[in-house]
């Protein structure tokens, strides 16, 4: 009976997780400013990265979870530089 909840829960979870990623791009390319632009990149990499934990955890792999980090990582670092560039004009000081 608890597994069977987990698969559904999990199976709602990839549903949802898709259609915020799918939101996320129409935002991405209709967005009018570059600052919503930048707000639904950083939404669209949360998704993916919250995507791979529930693949993650479906199968049982922890090659889904180190995927994840990386992209936690990489999304920040990205969403700060182009922040920065968006409030200064310039990444590099």
């Amino acid at each position: 009976m608890s597994a069977m909840i987990l698969h559904w829960a999990l199976t709602a979870a990839l549903v949802m997780l898709t259609l915020a990623m799918a939101c996320s791009t129409v935002r991405l390319i209709r967005g009018p400013r570059a600052q919503d632009r930048v707000v639904a990149l950083d939404a669209f990499y949360v998704s993916g990265m919250l995507l791979l934990l529930v693949f993650g955890i479906r199968s049982g792999s922890t090659l889904y979870f180190e995927a994840a980090l990386v992209i936690g990582l990489l999304g920040f670092v990205g969403t700060v530089a182009l922040a920065k560039f968006l409030l200064r004009g310039e990444v590099i000081e």
